[in-house]
């Protein structure tokens, strides 16, 4: 019986070069890659081998184009690079004669392999057409100059590569569960086909469902080679939902593109890339564009990580608050990303909040500031479990972010009168949110208007139920959301809903009928939305009596943020460089 070949089949990872925190060196990673891929060069039938050693380009221009010529004839493309210097990082990619995109694989040591029935990771399979095309080099970091590189460019008439039978495009699966409910997941999590990576797909799915979760976003950077192997994938894993997409990463910030199956140019700068014309693509292919560790400012010591880019922000669907656990890493990235987020829905974003774990090991071998899957957790309320229901939940702001992982406290948010998307129109709105999970005298839930929070109610039982009597602005519009914290921990946060001036009143339940009171998702028996005893907040009415929660970390944060730095600094693949 025939077997699937995964990349990670034909790529083992190398070890890591010095540079880039390995302990590999570069060749010998090479030469184990040639090993362990039957016959790749001794048999292979060479039609030519080419040699380009240059200086980099000066220029402000963080990408160049080195050209080269693919005669008739040639079905497989092996690229081998080295950016010549212990100081300066370049990144490699591939467009062939076409100028269409064949691989992005960033830091990759190993060679990149191309051809007609397979590829190396993060690259795609196809036709090999005759012409010219380029390699792609990113100057992600030159500290030393004059930079250099060397490509040797292999041309084959004989492909060395097996076939990847498991390879096939991408299509969307059918819903694996058709119930409206709260779905757990992950937004950023990366396989193999990251170069700065090491889990199978495979490996993914089965370490995010043993952490009980539902879904997991593929994050991998700046490539479309992951998506191919979905379909074969996903048969094995018919209880979580892999959605597709791919973290899009410039020198000036990153980003998730939910449910994205094209590739999207990141070379800002070149003829035509524009961040705002990425963004109108992601969304021309019906996906989601999400701001991913937008304050995570470590300035040389993680490239590109903090976002700088000017955007439309009405234009962004979502903001990742919360990248990696709160532990370790929240305490410090959490609070600044959730002022950063708030200033986009200032300036009329109704951006989601997002948590994801940033993980890049499946779970395996986390360093003391690696995160799991699933650490954070976001739960989307969608109507079934599928990647166009998720989409929607989120873009409806309908997510809750738990801030370490699954355990974290649960908030679930009714109104009446309900929203329509995001949005409720009414002169009055009852705010009833019911909290599970809690703990009992240490945490606190607190509505947060504007951007500014209230003063924290004491959650004295499990479930605890919260109302509040939110009047309208007679112009523009509040947002509200809900947040648990534990004294300066944050432990859970809600998606906003945006509340506008209407005619019509909410309605309440009475004796004698009328419309229905809000789901609290309470069972009959259990506290419910229109009580105030043991394990309830009293409602309140009206405004805020409010403080700032945009506070700056205290001296232990800072002093943890200056061993990260050591730490981080060693590594330009530390989890936080991508």
């Amino acid at each position: 019986m025939n077997e699937t070949l995964r990349t990670d089949e034909l790529n083992p990872v190398p070890s890591y070069d010095r540079r880039h925190g390995r302990t590999m060196s570069k060749c010998a990673a090479i030469a184990l890659f040639l090993a362990l891929n039957v016959g790749l060069a001794s048999t292979a039938s060479s039609q030519e081998l080419i040699v380009i050693q240059e200086e980099v380009p000066a220029g402000p221009l963080d990408h160049f184009f080195v050209p080269f010529a693919v005669p008739d004839g040639t079905v497989e493309i092996e690229i081998r690079h080295d950016d010549l210097s212990d100081q300066n990082i370049l990144d490699w990619g591939l467009v062939d004669a076409s100028g269409a995109f064949r691989g992005w694989g960033g830091g990759n040591s190993e060679p990149a392999i191309v051809g007609t029935e397979a590829a190396s990771r993060s690259y795609l399979a196809g036709p090999i057409e005759p012409g010219t095309w380029n390699v792609v080099v990113g100057k992600a970091k030159i500290s030393e100059m004059p930079a250099f590189y060397d490509i040797e460019i292999e041309l084959r008439t004989t492909a060395t590569l097996p076939a990847q039978t498991g390879r096939t495009s991408y299509v969307a699966s059918a819903a694996l569960e058709s119930t409206a409910r709260w779905y757990a997941g992950d937004l950023h999590v990366h396989s193999l086909e990251s170069g700065d990576a090491r889990p199978s797909i495979d490996e993914v799915a089965t370490f995010a469902r043993e952490n009980g979760l539902d879904f997991v976003h593929l994050s991998d950077h700046n490539t479309v080679s992951q998506h191919d192997f979905i379909v074969d994938v996903q048969a094995r894993h018919p209880n979580l939902l892999i959605v597709p997409g791919t973290e899009w990463t410039t020198y000036q910030g990153h980003a998730s593109t939910f449910g994205l199956t094209t590739w999207v140019d990141h070379k800002i700068g070149q003829p035509g890339v524009t961040v705002d014309g990425a963004i109108d693509a992601v969304h021309a292919n019906g996906a989601l564009f999400s701001i991913n560790h937008p304050a995570l400012d470590l300035a040389g010591f993680c490239i590109g990580c903090a976002w700088s880019h000017d955007i439309d922000p009405t234009k962004v669907d979502g903001v990742e608050i919360g990248t990696g656990g709160w532990e370790p890493t929240g305490r410090v990235f959490t609070p600044r990303a959730i002022t950063f987020w708030e200033g986009l829905l200032d300036a009329g974003a109704h951006a989601a909040p997002l948590g994801g774990s940033d993980d890049h090991k499946a779970g395996v071998g986390l360093g003391n500031f690696d995160s799991p899957i699933g650490s954070p957790t976001t739960m989307v309320y969608a109507e079934a479990l599928s990647v166009a229901a998720l989409i929607e939940g989120i873009r409806n702001n309908r997510t809750v972010v738990k801030l370490q992982g699954p355990s974290d406290p649960m908030v679930d948010m009714a109104l009446d009168p309900p929203r329509a998307g995001d949005t409720v129109s009414a002169q009055r709105v009852i705010l009833t949110a019911t909290i599970t999970g809690a703990t009992e005298g240490s945490d606190q839930i607190r509505l947060v208007k504007n951007g500014v929070a209230e003063e924290g109610v004491d959650i004295t039982g499990d479930p605890f139920v919260f109302e509040v009597v939110l009047e309208s602005p007679t112009s523009n519009d509040d947002r509200y959301r809900l947040e648990v914290v534990s004294g300066q921990k944050y432990r859970t946060i809600t998606g906003h809903f945006w509340l506008r001036y209407g005619d019509a009143l909410p309605s309440r339940t009475t004796d004698d009928g009328g419309d229905p009171a809000p789901d609290t998702g309470a069972a009959d028996g259990d506290v419910g939305p229109n009580s105030s005893p043991p394990g309830s907040a009293p409602r309140t009415e009206g405004g805020c009596s409010c403080s700032s929660h945009r506070n700056s970390p205290g001296p232990i944060a800072s002093l943890w943020l200056l061993v990260t730095l050591v730490v981080v600094g060693r590594s330009r693949f530390a989890r936080w460089r991508k």
